[in-house]
Parts: C-alpha cells; sequence; structure tokens
C-alpha cells in the first residue's frame, strides 16, 4: 500500500520573469536538461525547472514512490506562490504533467508534452554489449570535442544514441555532453527503481485524461522508439483541446536535434493560446 513520503526540496533553476512555466525533465534526467526550452522562454516569461527527487542535486537515497514527486512539485508551487502555471514536460516529466493537470486543475492552465504519453509504450530492441561500450566511448569523446564528427560517425551511430536521435549532429552531441552524461551519472538507483516499479505495474492513464480541460500541446519524434509517437497519439486524441505534431526522422531527444523548429511550434502554440500564459 502506498505511503506518501515527507516533500523533498528540490533544487530547482529559476530564470526570467512573467507567468510561470514549470519544466519538467525525463529519466534520466536533469533540470538544466530542460535549458533547451528555459534559455528561449525565459526572455519572456518565469521558467522553473527542478531536478526531481533523486535527480541532479535533488539527492535522496531512500526508496520512493513515483507520486512521491507529484508530492514534491505541490511542495515547490508552494514554496514559490505560484497559483496558477503552464507546464512543459518531458518524457517522464510529461506524465508528472498530466498527473498534476489532473490534481491540480484550478493551477495548470495549460500543458505542452513532449516525447510522452499517458500510456507509455517502447519498441526498443534488444541492446548489445557493443552498444553499451560505444555509447561510453561516444559520450566521453563527446565531453572533450563535442563536434568531433569522426567520434559521430565512429562509435555516436553505433552506440545507444542511434536509438534517442536521428540527426547525428553536432548541435545534438553538444546537448548531450553538457546535459545527458552530466544527468546520467547524477541519477541515483532509488529514481531508477521508481520509476520501473511504475512501469512494471502497467501504468496508464488514458481513461482519466478526459477530466483535463486545459488547452495541451503534444510533440512527438516519428522514431521514438522509447515512448513511441503512436502512443503519444493516442494521447493526443483523448485530450481535449488539444494540438498534435509529429517530427519526422527524429527520435526522443528530438528537442535536441531541432530545437529551433520545436521552439518555434511551442511559442505559435502560445500565440494561439493566450489564456494559458493569463493569471486571471
Amino acid at each position: 500500500m502506498y505511503k506518501p513520503s515527507l516533500a523533498a526540496n528540490l533544487n530547482v533553476y529559476i530564470q526570467g520573469q512573467g507567468f510561470p512555466i514549470l519544466c519538467l525533465h525525463g529519466h534520466p534526467g536533469s533540470g538544466s536538461s530542460l535549458s533547451v526550452f528555459s534559455d528561449r522562454l525565459s526572455k519572456r516569461f518565469q521558467t522553473f525547472a527542478p531536478d526531481l527527487r533523486g535527480y541532479g542535486r535533488s539527492r535522496y537515497n531512500q526508496n520512493f514512490d513515483m507520486r512521491d514527486h507529484l508530492l514534491d512539485l505541490e511542495n515547490l508551487l508552494d514554496q514559490y506562490q505560484i497559483q496558477k502555471c503552464l507546464i512543459l514536460g518531458w518524457s517522464l516529466g510529461g506524465i508528472l504533467a498530466m498527473e498534476l493537470a489532473l490534481r491540480l486543475p484550478e493551477q495548470v492552465t495549460g500543458l505542452i508534452l513532449i516525447a510522452t504519453a499517458a500510456k507509455p509504450r517502447s519498441n526498443h530492441p534488444p541492446v548489445t554489449w557493443q552498444e553499451n561500450l560505444y555509447t561510453g566511448i561516444a559520450a566521453l569523446l563527446s565531453c572533450i570535442k563535442s563536434d568531433w564528427m569522426w567520434n559521430i560517425e565512429t562509435f555516436g551511430k553505433r552506440s545507444l544514441f542511434k536509438y534517442l536521435i536521428r540527426q547525428h549532429t553536432p548541435t545534438a552531441y553538444r546537448y548531450i555532453a553538457k546535459h545527458a552524461v552530466p544527468a546520467y551519472l547524477q541519477t541515483s538507483s532509488a529514481a531508477t527503481r521508481a520509476l520501473y516499479t511504475a512501469i512494471r505495474s502497467g501504468y496508464n492513464r488514458l481513461t482519466d485524461l478526459e477530466q483535463i480541460k486545459c488547452p495541451s500541446l503534444v510533440l512527438a519524434g516519428a522514431q521514438d522508439c522509447h515512448i513511441t509517437a503512436n502512443s503519444s497519439l493516442e494521447t493526443f486524441q483523448v485530450l481535449n483541446n488539444s494540438q498534435w505534431q509529429c517530427y519526422s526522422d527524429t527520435a526522443h531527444l528530438f528537442p535536441w536535434e531541432i530545437p529551433d523548429q520545436v521552439l518555434n511550434d511551442i511559442e505559435l502554440w502560445l500565440e494561439k493560446h493566450p489564456q494559458v500564459i493569463a493569471n486571471g
């Protein structure tokens, strides 16, 4: 039986001024990995990008339940006196965003859901030892020189990165080196256990999504094998007042593959839905 723990104090990256946007990362991840969104959005809004419990600098090594993340996030909203906010969630962060919209319908004005689903499904192929080896080499060399095309061609395209991105560009590898590698190293085993326990339980909130009334933008990578585009599409089809965009030749980390295109689409959606960034 689930017993909620005490709320954890989360490390949070805060940028800008204006209407609050809560930015939630995936697994493995950290608040800083949302900089692809927050660096630009914070020019008009105030962005809050926490390290979730057990990730980044929010150290937590005891066992916990995925629902404890929601307790932490509600505490964060109270701590910063955020009465209303838009939530942007990537992967696991998108699942938490939908959960918060269900729990706090008066506070959540809108959802931007990135590579996520209310009933997440994967079609990731089996991982070989060579792919694991090449991933370590590619990650290490990317940290030394992220735009080294020899590394990208020799190791990156043969590593697990080939399932995370489709466009093996220096831009994508700069994000991987700066954010993905540190986030992976800082993710606790407790956070990993909490996630996989939820996955094994068969997480599925599709039937509850009709309760979410706020506008939502659902973005997916066509070749995403971690959370498939079809499962994201299924989520979009159930949500009320929702818009869908699927990017060809991209995968789970598509915001790092085509950041300008994704941000342009987000800003266009915000222009069409001014109510999601209004306090009244």
